[in-house]
């Protein structure tokens, strides 16, 4: 039975056990100073900190440098960009693009390998179900908002009232702008928790093509081993179009090209799309992420990744065909992000300024006589939902990501499927053939990954739940996980998707057979802990909404709120950082590649692609190619621009350190970075490795490429 980070049955029902974590949130926060930005500094546009950049770093940061900053910055799916000339060049990281340079690939083409340069306007490709999404509007819509949900009485009367008035603002902002643009994306994005909302009007581009990508050798230098690590020496850069009417887009607002890249002390702006943090989580969340969410992810993320490295180690070949290695990449990364959330958790400096930022929120709403309820009243009744969640915590691991067809074993999905196909049947309910038809359609998994697949969640069920919990007991019957893996694989009629379809057919599928059983230990059991989780949550959420009015009628605009992949702006300093006893540079160079690569020999995370193999003549390889910064960046701002003052380009950013994995919870400058490629490192790869003259002369001179 595999190892686990976290307790095992008996344990797990009642709580993860975490003595050590436990004892760190035992603080005295009157001894503690909290940090002026320990909430971070993810800027919104419509609350533009004008005044402190301009006086921190000595320009004038006016609405009309915002404006700019704002237009000039895009999302894509996932990632963030940016418009680099006046004529729809979009900058971006390679990874954020990877799926769309596969996408456009033509028969006989490995473009992921061999990478991609389109010598003329006609070359550029066109990239299916791709967009660029650029805010053209952001406004505070609170008010309107909050005078619909405090005509609300009950939780239920607030979510129906919350959606009415969301789709009213949606509705009316679509209206309002439909002139702008012929396509707009409108989103209203609540921040604080809640205790703001903003809508935000996007200008969607689609017709994006692919200009330009190098290969993937050199956009993953380092792979999953030098992931959320610095120095770094990744080439993690791409470029797209867009287009209009089948002609390149006329951008009023771009970046300029800062080819003579920055130096150490310089200032720094990153624009982006940070995902969803937990800053403003309380001190009774961050415990129950600590002792319960955050530990059942990182086993998830470790046993499937595993399964998933079996199987690609025995079918390497059409493991890759299925994409395989990029989802291992993707749990690999997960796993890591996960693994620096935990370690921020058990940090006592992390966890003590959490805890004196919560009880400086407590002071200041207890003096407050202008407030409907202070913070201590909200924190206690979120500590009683904890307390409630806690009881439901084996469940929580033992049921993670099960309906995620992706990377839940098939036999899995057809036992909870099958199951509730004769659930219906028996109550005679209308939908019971949509039922048996969603299982036939599920697909097989190849052998090796299904059994591994399938191992880990009987697993799950043995390791997390009682003894007499039904799931438990029916892993039970068989002895162990793998003996259970066995007889299923063996003895059930929906074993793969060809026995399920004719047993379905010849009508011999019974209540009887093992997998069906299984669904029966299951299905029941899960549809009880989701419905009280989803309960609990809901009301979890109604809390939180007012604790962040509350915080917002404190500090105002001082907090930035949580994340959301709603555009932000960040500042930040170039700087190097202590770290092993020694000193990271601001900066790393070309010769740092080589030195990778020939340390590392022919081992795949540092092999070079042909065209690198040696240096390319007139490479000088004191060139800059990654730099880091104090940027409060986050996941979703892979892509983004880096200026300066004067809103020059000179980064991309792709990654953080691991220091900068606590920045979940709370953002800390002394050592947590940014990792960005230097624009001289981009400007020096299509010089003298890619020969891309065109790019060049567009970046520095606004040139129009040729069709």
């Amino acid at each position: 039975m595999r190892t686990r980070m976290i307790a095992t049955a008996g344990v797990m029902a009642a709580t993860f056990a975490n003595p050590a974590f436990a004892q760190q949130l035992d603080f005295d926060a009157d001894t503690i100073e909290v940090g002026r930005f320990d909430y971070g500094k993810m800027w919104l546009f419509e609350y533009a900190p004008k005044t402190y950049f301009t006086d921190t770093y000595g320009f004038q940061a006016d609405d009309a440098w915002f404006e700019r900053a704002r237009l000039s910055a895009l999302r894509i799916p996932g990632c963030s960009a940016s418009f680099v000339s006046e004529h729809g060049l979009v900058a971006t990281n390679h990874h954020c693009v990877r799926d769309a340079v596969a996408a456009v690939g033509q028969p006989g083409e490995q473009l992921l390998d061999d990478g991609f340069y389109a010598t003329t306007l006609e070359q550029e490709r066109s990239i299916p179900n791709f967009y660029a999404d650029q805010l053209i509007v952001a406004e505070d819509v609170s008010d309107e908002v909050f005078g619909a949900l405090d005509d609300a009485a009950t939780d239920a009367e607030r979510a129906e009232a919350r959606e009415t008035v969301t789709n009213e603002i949606i509705s009316r902002a679509r209206a309002r702008y439909a002139s702008e643009a012929d396509s707009l994306f409108v989103q209203v994005v609540d921040l604080y928790g809640g205790g703001r909302y903003s809508v935000y009007v996007f200008r969607r581009y689609t017709d994006v093509r692919l200009v330009f990508a190098v290969e993937l050798e050199m956009g993953f230098f380092g792979g999953d081993p030098d992931n959320f690590t610095y120095p770094r020496y990744a080439l993690d850069f791409a470029f797209l179009r867009i287009y209009e009417d089948d002609e390149p887009f006329e951008s009023q607002y771009h970046f300029g090209w800062g080819a003579e890249g920055v130096e150490e002390g310089d200032a720094i702006f990153v624009i982006g799309n940070p995902g969803q943090t937990n800053r403003l989580a309380t001190m009774e969340q961050i415990r129950f992420q600590g002792e319960v969410t955050v530990p059942a992810q990182i086993s998830w993320y470790a046993s499937t990744h595993r399964a998933l490295s079996d199987y690609y180690e025995a079918d390497p070949q059409r493991a890759e065909t299925m994409g395989v290695r990029d989802l291992m990449f993707s749990l690999s990364n997960a796993l890591k992000a996960s693994r620096g959330r935990m370690a921020a958790l058990q940090n006592a400096e992390v966890v003590g300024r959490k805890a004196a930022g919560e009880k400086q929120f407590i002071d200041s709403t207890a003096v407050r006589e202008d407030l409907a309820t202070t913070a201590a009243e909200l924190l206690d009744r979120v500590a009683q939902i904890q307390v409630q969640k806690r009881g439901l915590a084996a469940a929580y691991a033992a049921f993670l990501s099960i309906t995620n067809p992706t990377f839940s074993a098939a036999t899995v999905q057809r036992a909870m499927f099958s199951f509730s196909y004769f659930e219906a049947e028996a109550r005679g309910a209308t939908n019971s053939q949509q039922r048996l038809d969603q299982l036939q359609q599920i697909q097989d998994m190849p052998p090796v990954l299904e059994r591994g697949l399938l191992e880990n969640r009987l697993t799950d069920f043995a390791d997390y739940f009682e003894t007499d919990h039904p799931a438990a007991r029916f892993v039970a019957r068989y002895g162990t996980p793998e003996a259970a893996a066995e007889a299923l694989l063996r003895q059930s009629e929906l074993r793969s998707a060809s026995s399920t379809a004719s047993a379905v057919s010849a009508g011999t599928l019974t209540l009887e057979d093992p997998l069906v059983q299984l669904g029966a230990a299951l299905l029941p059991a899960y549809n009880d802990f989701a419905q009280e989780w989803n309960t609990l949550s809901s009301q979890e959420g109604e809390i939180t909404i007012d604790l962040g009015r509350t915080r917002f009628d404190v500090f105002g605009q001082n907090i930035p709120p949580d994340g959301t992949f709603s555009p932000r702006i960040t500042d930040g300093i170039v700087q190097g950082y202590d770290y092993n006893g020694t000193r990271a540079p601001p900066y790393t160079t070309f010769f740092g590649v080589y030195d990778r690569a020939f340390g590392h020999g022919e081992t795949i995370d540092w092999r070079l692609p042909e065209r690198w193999a040696l240096p390319p003549d007139g490479l000088d390889l004191a060139t800059p190619i990654n730099f880091v910064s104090t940027a409060d960046t986050y996941g979703g701002n892979s892509g983004s621009p880096a200026v300066t003052r004067d809103l020059s380009l000179v980064g991309l950013n792709f990654d953080r350190n691991i220091n900068g994995l606590t920045r979940d919870y709370i953002y800390l400058p002394e050592q947590g970075r940014n990792v960005m490629v230097d624009v001289r490192a981009i400007d020096a790869a299509l010089t003298h490795a890619y020969d891309a003259d065109r790019i060049i002369a567009e970046l520095i001179d606004g040139t129009l490429p040729a069709r």
